[in-house]
């Protein structure tokens, strides 16, 4: 198995957190994280990508687990997008991007804006709309652990109730990657500016025009993997994310909820690197 090494890139004016594994001379692939995640979200796809020959980053968003945070504390979409622009400039060619949530629609913005950068684009259960109910969930979620916890099992905990599809860990040392300590008490993993405009306000400030706007612009190769129990795009939404990309494939992981790679990740590693490799092998047959 490759070694799996900790890297510095340079966003757009914070460093950024990432691991890096696979070979030097593969095609890359990116992995970006959804809102309140960190790089750990992939740790198995990333050594699923290295076995395929890719040569894998994960990277912590800004605001997000190693990541610097924004000096002015913004986190709008823009600066994210700047971000991934400056990363994809420090790369030997073009990567497909995986993106789960606010990594997909970042990965989608750039993607519409500049085909050119990225090879192709895998959006993890996000497209153009998203159902407000479910994503207000995620919000209070993150919200509620504002305060901080008294340890990582209190934190263990308020994952459990908020995951009870998922099986308890035996051990929440695992957690502790997403937890930074201050004092006595626990905190997650991101800055807390990220959270002083909700992700709901952000999404309805920015949102429908910017992402629709974005969708529609798609020419790159595309993946949308949908979880089936998935409370953020609903099957309507798919369908309507398809309209707008009708050249975008589409896979729906049944009992999966949002996070689909923590859901059902053989599934979603499968979907993942059936369209990965096709891309590679189209490009080496292309360059042939």
């Amino acid at each position: 198995m490759s070694a799996i090494e900790r890297q510095t890139l340079r966003g757009a004016d914070v460093d950024l957190a990432a691991d890096v594994t696979g070979p030097v001379d593969g095609q890359p692939i990116l992995f970006l994280h959804g809102s309140g995640q960190t790089r750990q979200s992939w740790g198995k796809a990333l050594v699923e990508a290295a076995r395929h020959g890719f040569r894998a980053l994960s990277m912590d968003l800004r605001g997000h687990g190693d990541s610097g945070w924004s000096p002015d504390g913004r986190y709008d979409l823009t600066v994210f997008a700047d971000d991934l622009r400056a990363v994809l400039a420090q790369l030997d060619r073009p990567p497909v991007v995986v993106g789960a949530s606010l990594g997909g629609i970042v990965g989608m913005i750039v993607a519409a804006a500049d085909p050119a950068a990225i090879r192709a684009l895998v959006l993890v259960d996000i497209t153009a709309t998203v159902d407000m109910e479910g994503a207000n969930e995620v919000i209070a979620f993150m919200n509620a652990g504002s305060d901080g916890f008294a340890s990582i099992e209190e934190a263990a905990a308020a994952v459990s109730a908020y995951l009870p599809h998922r099986d308890k860990p035996q051990s929440s040392r695992g957690l502790a990657k997403n937890l930074r300590q201050r004092g006595a008490r626990w905190y997650w993993h991101w800055d807390p500016a990220f959270m002083t405009m909700g992700v709901d306000a952000k999404q309805e400030a920015e949102g429908p025009t910017v992402l629709e706007t974005a969708a529609r612009g798609l020419t790159i190769p595309t993946l949308l993997i949908r979880g089936g129990r998935s409370r953020i795009v609903t099957e309507e939404g798919a369908r309507a994310f398809l309209e707008m990309v009708p050249h975008a494939d589409y896979v729906h992981i049944d009992g999966a909820h949002h996070m689909v790679a923590g859901d059902a990740n053989d599934a979603f590693n499968d979907a993942v690197f059936r369209f990965a490799d096709r891309q590679v092998e189209g490009s080496s047959q292309a360059d042939g």
